[in-house]
């Protein structure tokens, strides 16, 4: 949860002028011995040499690297043999933060692991038609203060495609997508992260069939001040989300360093969201919590951007199987709350929203219907800890939010065409 800003190439200009141009599309490193030093100054070469459409393929082995590497080309595609086959190590990385940072359009990266990484593991900055797919980044050692902040990252970007990866051990998010527009993230697995999924100042996002365990928070829904844009229309369904109980471990003063731990899925500021369809149980503090920016503790931070919105509107909660949760929930206010209105064997109930309002949007004393917290969820129920209030007038009260919002529109990306679809085009043009 940072403001991005403009990285500069990291390659050297020694090494630039060292290499001599290659011809051809696919260009491979098969033929460099991964045991060697060799193929780290290869790879730095395919990068900075790459050209539109080109390839550059990583064979299976477990490669040693020691400085980030960098790509600023559109349209090149970078694969591996498979995510627990091919594998870069940055463990003695002496040179840059990021393992890999793109500043590209039309990107592709699939199949390998990054491991180890001083700081972020994969950033993709400012590029339109992104593809991340079946890519692991891990910190190998678990769970540590000390381990790169983001996985994961696209930042910036336009038409982006998360899939098929898995995220483990990142400091602040596993899988963070910030500042976008028109972003899919489906079929992940983010584990041992503080945020394993974090869609963040973005707007339309569909988050799906993903898996969110053992983080301090499963999936993180924000908007943040002093960023290019406020973010809003995220779908969160068809996720699973369970256990994320692993004790905070972000750096002290970030904003992902306020979650508590026992999070399932956490909205933040941010407008018109949807949960539905989910399977979301065992998280210690609350399976869904709504919050507005003051909830953190950061009331000044709001002035610092005149427009900034802190509150959450048109949050929509449907259809979802809730299990557990609540039970043991951080901070010890939270675990006071819990006995005083649940007692020592209660749980808090599976929604939990500060009950902050903005009083300037309300029309005869409430809130227009679109701006509503609404629940349509069989067995579930609702805490409102009255932020606003001073924690006066806690209440259980879920007849306010017995409604029902306009549904948000699919996510749809031009080159994500289903592979039926596809395999049936290739047909044709073979014909």
């Amino acid at each position: 949860m940072k403001t991005p800003a403009k990285l500069g190439v990291v390659l050297l200009t020694a090494l630039a002028a060292a290499c001599s141009q290659d011809s051809g599309s696919q260009k491979s490193a098969e033929a460099v011995n991964p045991a060697s030093a060799d193929f780290q100054k290869q790879l730095l070469k395919q990068l900075i040499q790459a050209q539109p459409g080109d390839v550059i393929e990583i064979p299976e082995g477990h490669f040693q690297l020691n400085r980030s590497l960098s790509l600023n080309v559109d349209g090149v595609t970078i694969r591996g043999a498979g995510m627990d086959k091919t594998i870069l190590s940055f463990k003695n990385q002496i040179q840059g933060a990021e393992g890999l940072l793109v500043n590209a359009s039309d990107f592709t990266i699939e199949d390998l692991a990054i491991e180890d990484t001083i700081g972020d593991a994969l950033k993709v900055n400012e590029g339109k038609n992104i593809i991340i797919r079946d890519i692991r980044v891990e910190w190998t050692n678990g769970p540590s203060t000390e381990n790169g902040a983001y996985g994961i990252y696209p930042v910036q970007t336009e038409n982006t495609l998360v899939e098929g990866t898995v995220a483990i051990g990142a400091s602040d998010a596993g899988i963070y997508v910030g500042q976008s527009r028109n972003v899919i993230v489906r079929n992940n697995r983010a584990e041992y992260n503080v945020a394993g999924i974090e869609i963040e100042n973005t707007i339309g996002a569909d988050v799906y069939d993903n898996i969110a365990t053992n983080n301090t928070g499963g999936i993180l829904v924000f908007n943040m001040p002093n960023l290019p844009q406020p973010g809003h229309s995220t779908r969160v369904y068809d996720n699973k989300v369970f256990k994320n109980n692993t004790e905070n471990f972000g750096h002290e003063g970030t904003p992902v360093a306020a979650v508590p731990a026992g999070s399932g899925v956490v909205i933040n500021s941010n407008d018109y969201v949807e949960i539905f369809n989910n399977e979301i149980s065992d998280n210690d503090t609350a399976n869904v919590i709504v919050s507005s920016y003051f909830a953190a503790g950061y009331y000044t931070d709001k002035s610092t951007q005149e427009n900034f919105d802190p509150y959450p509107e048109g949050i929509y909660i449907y259809d979802n199987t809730f299990t557990g949760g609540g039970g043991s929930p951080d901070h010890m206010e939270l675990k006071a709350l819990k006995i005083a209105k649940f007692g020592l064997t209660g749980s808090l109930p599976d929604v939990m929203w500060d009950g902050a309002i903005d009083s300037a949007k309300m029309v005869d004393g409430k809130l227009p219907d679109e701006l509503k917290l609404c629940i349509e969820n069989e067995g579930a129920g609702i805490i409102n800890v009255d932020l606003q209030g001073g924690y006066k007038n806690i209440t259980t009260d879920i007849s306010a939010h017995q409604c029902s919002l306009k549904k948000l529109p699919q996510i749809v990306l031009e080159f994500d065409q289903p592979q039926d679809e596809q395999k049936a085009e290739e047909e044709v043009a073979d014909a």
